[in-house]
């Protein structure tokens, strides 16, 4: 006989259920979340235990790979896929998901989630908080605009530079205002100060990373897009074809099917990594609108846009870009958009760009 075990992970506490090959329980309890009190759980079954299934969550980075290491034979589940198995529940409990998830992991239907290394995770921590220091920043400047409307005051053409200036001489003559702004311009300043510093650390990783620094030979593509590309694949054996990490990212259209008389092909999917898919938008939209060179993805692109929209063509250009670095990636080769150009021309492009990163670097560091 073998056993099957569903974890429903808490914070504190962590629901367990244990079922045979037959789907009869064996156990159920709750116990804290910790490696070692699992392991004391399950220990009457270890021998017999095929397989242990947790939801992906926040702890999973710490969890999984301390289960893994104490023998136990976990196993990742994808959060989407459990809760698509889980909707037909009357009720939603810890232990009913437990249950659940011990019952997917008897008859094998489930998919499995890719847990990335603690450095890996650690890269990805580091563009999220940039990510949202720049959020912050971007309110508050926002909340200072419109806030400042109700006295009849609009900054408009102001730049990011000339704000804050902007701001003090308009509030100069009301003490209160004045008083209230300082204290926003402070809180402003502080979160672009810390904004910068961790743009710099994403900077100067990149520059010192042999594959980012490919990728950022592809028009389009900075440090942002190339660091967010690399840390949310990490393995590109993971996936079977290139074009497989194109709908791993949400760039490839839904589709509803239902007999003969219905056939809907609908807008992108938007499964996966928000933040990457916004950073391959962004770069596809930098090569359409601000690159001026030869580039055979660009002309591509251009001649969906006539046909169509130059958002849907955009989408589609941040799509084959998905597809082209990962096969950069796998092939160890060079991003080459003029077919035209000799390896010296490619090789030039990439050394100047990987000089001004440098050279920029270099800047932020006097």
């Amino acid at each position: 006989m073998e056993y099957f075990c569903g974890l429903d992970v808490a914070t504190v506490e962590t629901a367990v259920c244990v079922v045979d090959d037959h789907g009869e329980v064996h156990l159920e309890v709750k116990v804290a979340t910790d490696p070692q009190a699992l392991l004391a759980a399950l220990k009457p079954f270890l021998s017999r235990l095929r397989r242990v299934g947790h939801e992906a969550g926040s702890l999973s980075p710490w969890l999984h790979p301390e289960l893994v290491k104490l023998g136990i034979p976990a196993v990742c589940l994808e959060t989407r896929h459990v809760r698509a198995a889980m909707a037909a529940q009357r009720n939603k409990t810890d232990q009913k998901d437990a249950l659940g998830i011990a019952h997917m992991m008897r008859t094998g239907w489930f998919r499995r989630a890719h847990v990335k290394t603690p450095e890996c995770y650690r890269l990805r921590l580091l563009l999220t908080h940039r990510r949202n220091l720049k959020r912050k920043f971007l309110d508050l400047e926002n909340a200072i605009r419109h806030s400042l409307k109700a006295f009849g005051i609009r900054l408009n053409g102001t730049g990011r530079t000339g704000f804050e200036a902007a701001v003090r001489e308009a509030v100069a003559q009301d003490e209160l205002t004045r008083d209230l702004m300082d204290a926003m311009l402070s809180a402003r300043a502080a979160l672009w100060k810390q904004y910068k510093r961790l743009h710099q650390l994403v900077v100067q990783f990149v520059a010192r990373h042999e594959l980012c620094r490919r990728f950022m030979a592809i028009p389009g593509v900075g440090p942002v897009a190339a660091l967010s590309f690399m840390t949310a694949v990490e393995d590109p054996a993971r996936f079977r074809r290139s074009r497989d990490v194109a709908a791993y990212f949400g760039l490839t259209s839904r589709r509803w099917q239902s007999g003969t008389s219905i056939d809907v092909q609908g807008r992108i999917s938007k499964a996966g990594d928000p933040d990457v898919r916004r950073a391959l938008y962004e770069a596809a939209s930098a090569l359409m609108t601000r690159f001026r060179g030869k580039d055979k993805v660009k002309r591509w692109g251009e001649s969906l846009a006539k046909r169509g929209s130059h958002r849907k063509a955009t989408v589609a250009v941040a799509r084959k870009r998905a597809v082209i670095m990962h096969a950069m990636w796998s092939d160890g080769t060079f991003y080459v958009g003029d077919p035209s150009a000799n390896e010296a021309d490619v090789a030039a492009r990439a050394k100047g760009k990987e000089l001004r990163l440098l050279g920029a670097q270099a800047l932020r560091g006097l």
